[in-house]
């Protein structure tokens, strides 16, 4: 302070910032703003916290007093002897033909588990673009390993065939397009050739060290089969999908005209009718003799079916974008291809990502429809060789349990990672 009293006192230390109040800060705030922001919300936020604990409460001795130890549902309720409890003994018992079918051998059970645990490493480059882009090579790699290690065999098959799409893919990229379809199409015959004589001339020395114990496609089941089926399918379908969504736009009538029809016919038709004609009627527009397997039958049908949905998804991507993205490409001289590639469907397709997840998830639950066409998946084994066998008839409820779970953990798991996508590419909102 100074003596004269009409100078007056500048303080040079500012004052430290006063705490937020209470209720604008921390989960008071979030339950404000999501809970309790209006009267109705706030109702309907009541209604709901009390039905919760009461199915929890009904619930919560069926599951805590469950039984794990019993190999029969008749031993599972003399042990509870009239008590509320779950029998997960069911689990316990069964659970690898849930995951992996009744007839896949159970000696081989550690190569799905193996293909499964690569298929995470795989898809990582291609979720996650802050990873080396280098790692690409192990996603490109992966399919053909994930097939020799799942179906078993000679692993000459998946490195003929790997080594002649890369052929032909070199030869596209470094030859006029002409030449490089002769390449190609020379390149599978000679993978054709040399397949069918080293599956034919191997020995028995040669198959201990090169080949893994060969597992029909009908000994396929449980989980595992809709994890093949939901990965392979999503995977095929979204570049379909573009390609269609590109034809439906096209200038050309013809082409324009097969997409049209295609979409439209595919989404007029329930999936359930499509896996008919897989498992019956695809079979006859193949030569006599032929015998497609019946997961590939599957999996064109589950293809062509969800890639029609994507289609229409892309489209509306697609028609989003202002008519200047257009004009721009063509002030810069791109032509059609380029323009594509390097500024339409990218911003396409980051429009159109929720609908592709959406989808992507309902895609992989209707797995579950190969069912009706006899084939084991997960809930093909709970309504076949489980619900109907001896020990456990009568039981549903801890087996829908159990499937109910694994279902949610992929499909919220697809979620979440679109959300952050959403999130990662979010450029206009910074």
């Amino acid at each position: 302070m100074t003596d004269n009293p009409n100078i007056s006192f500048v303080r040079h230390v500012p004052l430290s910032p006063s705490p937020s109040p209470v209720a604008q800060t921390g989960i008071i705030k979030w339950m404000r703003e999501n809970l309790f922001s209006s009267i109705i919300n706030s109702v309907l936020t009541i209604l709901s916290i009390f039905f919760v604990i009461k199915m929890v409460i009904a619930a919560a001795p069926w599951a805590w007093n469950g039984v794990w130890t019993t190999s029969s549902l008749r031993e599972c309720r003399e042990l509870l002897d009239g008590t509320t409890g779950a029998c997960w003994s069911v689990l316990t018992e069964r659970w690898n033909q849930l995951v992996f079918g009744f007839t896949y051998p159970k000696s081989e059970y550690w190569r799905p588990t193996l293909a499964f645990v690569l298929l995470m490493a795989s898809v990582a480059p291609v979720l996650f673009s802050r990873l080396p882009r280098k790692l690409l090579i192990v996603s490109a790699v992966y399919p053909f390993v994930a097939f020799w290690l799942i179906w078993g065999g000679t692993i000459l098959t998946p490195i003929f065939v790997g080594t002649a799409l890369l052929a032909a893919y070199f030869s596209f990229v470094k030859m006029e397009r002409q030449v490089s379809f002769l390449v190609g199409l020379l390149s599978g015959l000679v993978v054709a050739v040399v397949v069918v004589y080293f599956g034919g001339f191997v020995t028995e020395a040669q198959a201990g060290f090169i080949a893994l114990e060969p597992v029909a496609s009908r000994d396929m089941g449980g989980f595992m089969l809709n994890l093949i089926l939901g990965t392979i399918c999503v995977s095929l379908s979204i570049p379909l999908g573009i390609i269609l969504a590109l034809g439906r736009q096209s200038n050309l009538p013809i082409i324009k005209g097969i997409c049209v029809i295609f979409i439209e016919f595919i989404r007029g038709v329930p999936l359930i009718t499509l896996l008919f004609v897989a498992n019956v009627v695809l079979s006859y527009f193949f030569p006599p003799g032929t015998n497609l397997d019946l997961i590939l039958r599957v999996i064109i049908m589950i293809t062509l079916f969800s890639s029609a949905y994507i289609a229409e998804v892309i489209r509306g991507g697609l028609a989003a974008l202002p008519r200047g993205q257009y004009e721009a490409a063509d002030s810069l001289g791109l032509d059609y291809p380029q323009a594509m590639r390097l500024i339409i469907l990218p911003q396409a397709l980051k429009i159109s990502i929720p609908g592709i997840v959406n989808v992507a998830v309902g895609l992989f639950k209707d797995t579950t429809l190969v069912s009706v066409i006899s084939m084991f998946d997960l809930v093909g084994m709970i309504r076949g060789p489980i619900g109907s066998s001896t020990a456990w008839t009568g039981i549903y409820w801890e087996l829908y349990v159990f499937a109910i779970l694994l279902f949610f953990v992929v499909c919220y798991g697809i979620s979440q990672y679109s959300q952050w996508l959403e999130r990662q590419l979010r450029t206009d909102h910074n």
